[in-house]
């Protein structure tokens, strides 16, 4: 999972990086979550990170941190 979602933050320079509701919902995913938050702190450190709550809200949460 780190190779990926490392790969992908670094393919190109993100302004905001939106990590999705299923990921953070669960109790037992709390690691995940930890895992990823720190990837984009690492490989995409300019970027704002939003939280969505659905597929449906991901551009809402994304504008909320895009000037």
């Amino acid at each position: 999972m780190e190779a990926v979602v490392g790969d992908a933050l670094r393919a190109r320079p993100w302004e905001c990086v939106t990590v999705g509701g299923g990921l953070r919902d669960a109790d037992d995913r709390a690691e995940l979550l930890e895992r990823v938050v720190n990837l984009v702190r690492r490989h995409a450190p300019g970027a704002a990170i939003a939280f969505n709550s659905t597929p449906a809200d991901t551009y809402e949460a994304a504008a909320r941190w895009i000037e």
